[in-house]
């Protein structure tokens, strides 16, 4: 008797019931990466932001490492134009006034070190001082029992709705009035104490700390006080570091308020010295090279900032709480 003929084999092999869940979920896991029209046009769609987010950034770097004179014959390159790194001399003050003008720039004195110093210092001492007096008017909101707390909540949300350019006014008068023009302390006085957003923020987050943690602490003998201190701000350092940060940043961006303030370098912020910088045309058309290079230094600290910290500030955003 002949031998029966073997019957061509599939190409795909047949899972049997008892197979492993891990190659069941492997070989789901390929046929859930195979590419749809969807997904294609999703991710094309990302990478078009992406670009489009990042390229102002990339035309100011490009800009920063040109050449001055010669932007205005290639302005449309997207590369740098006679690369020289003239621009970021001017800025930090490497460059003599001779050396500055032969290559497009104003000659101006632009003291960097001086103006980034005191960004630092406002931004550091409104981040500080407003986070703190925050934080206490959060926990008294979440956690003290006290006549006309709702109200008074009310009315701090009620402020989030008032535009900033309202407040200019009376904020400038009070600090002409207390002789606090043309001084650090002018700038961050109106910034140094509680901020609505603030407060909300970490009031929605100290509502989810268990109250049987605070009420164990108050019965060994704790106070409010020491309990705010030892127990919630530990426990709530996500948060904190959350809205510290995005205070922060918001303090160094900050131009309108300090432009109505300062009026010489002993109070001039970064911001208001690079619309200074600007505004010091030279012959040949404005020094495009050592704005972008200034404006480059300017915000880089906030991107790296931001970038390290991006993470945190999405989850603690969600309000996850404790568990």
């Amino acid at each position: 008797m002949s031998q029966p003929t073997a019957e061509a084999q599939p190409d795909t092999a047949v899972v049997s019931p008892g197979a492993p869940s891990s190659t069941l979920g492997k070989r789901n896991k390929r046929r859930r990466r195979r590419p749809t029209i969807g997904r294609i046009l999703a991710w094309t769609a990302m990478v078009v932001l992406l670009v489009i987010s990042i390229f102002p950034f990339y035309w100011m770097l490009r800009t920063a490492l040109s050449s001055n004179d010669a932007l205005y014959a290639n302005a449309t390159s997207l590369l740098p134009v006679d690369f020289s790194w003239g621009g970021f001399a001017r800025v930090f003050g490497l460059q003599s006034t001779e050396e500055a003008i032969a290559q497009g720039g104003s000659g101006a004195d632009m003291n960097f070190w001086r103006y980034l110093g005191n960004s630092v210092i406002v931004a550091t001492g409104i981040t500080v001082c407003q986070i703190f007096f925050s934080a206490m008017a959060a926990y008294a909101f979440s956690r003290l029992r006290w006549r006309f707390r709702g109200p008074v909540f009310s009315l701090f949300l009620l402020s989030l709705m008032v535009p900033l350019i309202f407040t200019l006014l009376p904020n400038f008068l009070l600090i002409k009035q207390l002789g606090l023009v043309d001084t650090l302390l002018g700038i961050m006085l109106p910034g140094l104490f509680m901020a609505p957003f603030a407060i909300f923020f970490l009031r929605q987050f100290f509502l989810n700390v268990p109250l049987e943690v605070e009420e164990a602490a108050l019965i060994d003998g704790a106070s409010k006080i020491r309990v705010f201190f030892t127990l919630i701000i530990p426990m709530s350092w996500a948060p904190i570091a959350t809205v510290s940060i995005l205070t922060y940043i918001t303090a160094w961006n900050d131009y309108f308020w300090p432009l109505m303030v300062s009026y010489t370098d002993q109070s001039r912020v970064l911001t208001v010295a690079l619309g200074s910088f600007s505004a010091q045309t030279p012959q040949t058309g404005p020094d495009w090279a050592g704005l972008m290079a200034a404006t480059l230094v300017a915000a880089l600290p906030m991107i790296v900032l931001f970038a390290c910290f991006a993470k945190k500030i999405v989850n603690s955003i969600g309000f996850s709480g404790i568990k």
